[in-house]
């Protein structure tokens, strides 16, 4: 009878955790350039001394993410961008440290330092940091250039360029920050990728999020009904549990 259990609870928990993957997707539907995080669930024996080929427990894991692109629309915003190809912006993490983005709906600080999602924008000198008060446009080659105020469009001056990537397919992982890195060598650093001089942007445009609300929505349902099942497995179990019990008692 405890194998049930062991089934059971274990794929429930692992339906919750799955949830809360698929909850965080979708709460970023209508993040710029949001790349989707992946769900798995496998049966696996139970480990230890006293394992039984009965005994088999679930466990979850997020093998990676979605890398399709979102849809592109334009927006007519002078620093919003959406990258080409297989093309990433580096930004500065919480940790200092350089990580990639797809995400293109750059804004400005007081100090004029240039953000993506909260997070400084590098360039090839580090952080992208622009003339208070000027408008600013850029190329499609991430060029930044600025224009004072009250000046002439003659004195376009060049700021900045855009720290552009172009990993090898599989070569990002996942941060728990939303943010993509490459695998860390085998001293445990991670690697910083050079810039890609050839890849290109389409400015005035983002990328949307490549998440489904619709399928997101189903996949929260399908998983609601499968942690129901997984009770009623656990609550049937207890009470066979329960009965044998109050017959064992009668007969002794």
């Amino acid at each position: 009878m405890d194998g049930i259990f062991y089934t059971a609870m274990s794929g429930a928990k692992q339906t919750l955790d799955s949830q809360a993957v698929i909850s965080n997707n979708l709460a970023n539907v209508s993040t710029a350039g949001f790349r989707a995080e992946l769900s798995a669930m496998r049966a696996v024996p139970v480990q230890g001394d006293a394992a039984l080929s009965t005994r088999v427990s679930v466990v979850g894991s997020t093998p990676g993410a979605d890398f399709s692109p979102g849809p592109i629309t334009s927006t007519g915003r002078e620093l919003d961008i959406a990258l080409e190809g297989n093309g990433w912006l580096a930004v500065q993490g919480a940790d200092g440290n350089e990580a990639y983005t797809r995400r293109g709906d750059l804004q400005l600080d007081g100090n004029g330092l240039l953000l993506s999602g909260g997070l400084p924008v590098l360039g090839a000198g580090g952080p992208v940091i622009v003339p208070l008060g000027a408008r600013l446009s850029i190329g499609s080659d991430g060029t930044v250039s600025a224009i004072g105020t009250g000046e002439d469009p003659d004195a376009l001056v060049q700021v900045a360029r855009l720290k552009l990537v172009s990993p090898e397919p599989g070569q990002l992982l996942r941060g728990v920050d939303g943010l993509f890195r490459p695998a860390p060598d085998a001293n445990g650093n991670v690697p910083v990728l050079a810039q890609d001089e050839n890849l290109r942007l389409v400015s005035g445009s983002l990328e949307g999020s490549n998440v489904s609300a619709i399928e997101s929505m189903v996949a929260m349902i399908d998983n609601a009904r499968r942690y129901d099942m997984q009770m009623k497995v656990i609550t049937s179990a207890d009470d066979n549990a329960q009965r044998a019990n109050s017959l064992l008692s009668l007969q002794g």
